[in-house]
């Protein structure tokens, strides 16, 4: 049996790491440095990303992200590239997926910088694409992980305190995910089966949420950097990065994609509809009722939802949870890894049961 782990190269989180860039790009290039950087970060940290490679005299060539990650997008950073030789992505997460994306069609080296700890999609080989008009267009499977993933908690928690209630939505799934790929035996997206590593991973990941998650919210509402928050800035990173791509994605990711067809959700960040998108897998599962005690109090501690009023389909009548449940079941998405056949129609029964039990569990 093939099992595989797969990470980026270097995972490095500490406070003021915008201000040592040029340390970390030398390790891999010489010629220059290509950053592209989110609109709104180079307003705001501008001086200090640049500040060690102009103290260094570490050439580099600094662009601002267009605001798409599409293939015009990335196009237009190949042909400005000349003969840097890392590529750094330092923003939010379709500035990241645009370098990553040039870094790959360029043959480059890329170190990914986060400014915020709102998903798992960092330390993954995996680039979403858009059209120019930010539709989806396709995924870019990539042939490695980043070469470097580095996170400056002093920036993470200033941060949108949202932003990191989001990343604990994406992360919390992780593990009951995880754990219905092995029992299935399902492929991971890293192409094989998964490790006792990252299963290890994917509980931890867990675990650091609930010891964790109120703690580092409480201190990210007052742009505090504390043990709490750091703590869990690894587990949305790096824990849940590898425990999602080495162990797989089930029911969870899968609805959802399918909230998706809904236009009331389209307001709700990736992590909140993967947070109901876990309730509704408990349901399919008949998970033991503990668990969904657990669930339920540490997503309402947090502010992560758990009724269809809170990702915007308090509305939604039947035939729209069945059009969830039809895209959610899709044969290219991964409810096919749940180690039992699931139907539009269990679905959408059991998207309306998480919203019936929001009032009885306590």
């Amino acid at each position: 049996m093939r099992t595989v782990l797969c990470s980026p190269g270097s995972y490095i989180q500490q406070e003021d790491a915008l201000g040592s860039l040029a340390s970390e790009y030398v390790e891999l290039g010489s010629a220059g440095a290509y950053l592209i950087v989110d609109p709104f970060i180079d307003r705001m940290y501008h001086d200090r990303i640049i500040s060690s490679f102009d103290a260094s005299n570490t050439p580099y060539h600094y662009e601002a992200f267009a605001g798409e990650c599409s293939m015009a997008e990335v196009h237009r950073h190949q042909k400005l590239l000349d003969k840097c030789d890392v590529v750094l992505g330092i923003g939010g997460g379709k500035s990241l997926d645009t370098a990553k994306a040039v870094a790959h069609f360029a043959e480059l080296p890329v170190i990914i910088v986060p400014t915020a700890a709102s998903s798992d999609a960092p330390c993954s080989r995996l680039s979403v694409l858009y059209t120019d008009d930010g539709q989806f267009d396709r995924y870019l499977p990539l042939p490695k992980n980043p070469e470097k993933v580095i996170m400056d908690t002093d920036v993470i928690a200033k941060a949108p305190a949202r932003l990191l209630t989001a990343g604990f939505g994406d992360a919390y799934a992780t593990y009951f995910e995880a754990l219905a790929c092995i029992k299935s035996n399902a492929v991971t997206m890293a192409g094989g089966h998964a490790t006792n590593a990252a299963e290890a991973m994917a509980r931890l990941c867990h675990d650091l949420l609930i010891a964790d998650g109120v703690k580092a919210l409480a201190a990210a509402h007052k742009g505090l950097r504390t043990r709490a928050l750091e703590q869990v800035v690894e587990a949305n990173t790096l824990l849940s990065g590898i425990g999602f791509e080495s162990s797989g994605l089930a029911a969870a990711h899968a609805v959802h994609n399918g909230l998706t067809a809904l236009e009331g959700t389209h307001k709700y960040l990736h992590g909140e509809k993967v947070a109901y998108g876990t309730l509704t897998q408990f349901i399919l599962e008949d998970r033991p009722m503990a668990d969904f005690e657990e669930a339920f109090g540490f997503f309402r501690a947090v502010g992560l939802p758990t009724t269809l009023a809170d990702i915007g389909i308090a509305d939604a009548t039947d035939a729209d949870l069945l059009r969830v449940g039809k895209l959610a079941c899709s044969p290219d998405d991964t409810m096919g890894n749940m180690p039992f056949e699931v139907t539009p129609s269990d679905v959408a029964i059991a998207l309306r049961a998480v919203d019936s039990l929001d009032a009885v569990v306590g």
